[in-house]
């Protein structure tokens, strides 16, 4: 075996900060509009984050609030149990197992998705920032976010 080859000056820029998301894809009953709501956060997303989502989805939408999420760890335990219990205007269902395509909210992940992916933000706040501002954008299009819906493969006749 030879001697090791010669040493470049090219910084590892990989590291294992991230950014995780919680959202939801809301829908007005009576107006037929859709929403967008989201959380980032710099560490995992456990039951106590996936609480605090639940408390802020009411304050910004009217009367009862459906919530229909997969089957991830952060969804389901007793913190989330015992956060619903007395709140009444909170309605909690879950996706089949292992069915990510009944879940609009895939869609909206895609659209930004499909846009960080010829970038390489430096850090965890640049990341942050970019997420961000392409969920505002996706909020703002009524397009967009019917897209979302309609990719799924949930019957959504009502919109």
């Amino acid at each position: 075996m030879g001697p090791p080859g010669p040493n470049t000056d090219h910084p590892d820029r990989y590291n294992h900060a991230r950014i995780s998301a919680i959202s939801a894809i809301t829908l007005s009953p009576k107006r037929k509009r859709l929403g967008l709501y989201f959380q980032l956060h710099e560490k995992n997303i456990q039951q106590e984050k996936a609480c605090g989502f639940l408390r802020h989805l009411p304050r910004h939408l009217r009367g009862h609030v459906g919530v229909v999420w997969d089957n991830g760890t952060p969804h389901k335990g007793n913190e989330v149990r015992e956060f619903c219990r007395g709140r009444h205007r909170l309605h909690l269902e879950r996706f089949p197992p292992y069915a990510p395509e009944l879940n609009p909210d895939e869609g909206a992940w895609s659209q930004v998705k499909g846009k960080l992916a010829n970038g390489r933000p430096d850090d965890p706040g640049e990341l942050q920032q970019h997420l961000s501002g392409d969920l505002l954008q996706l909020r703002a299009s009524q397009l967009s976010l019917r897209w979302c819906v309609h990719q799924s493969d949930l019957p959504w006749v009502f919109i």
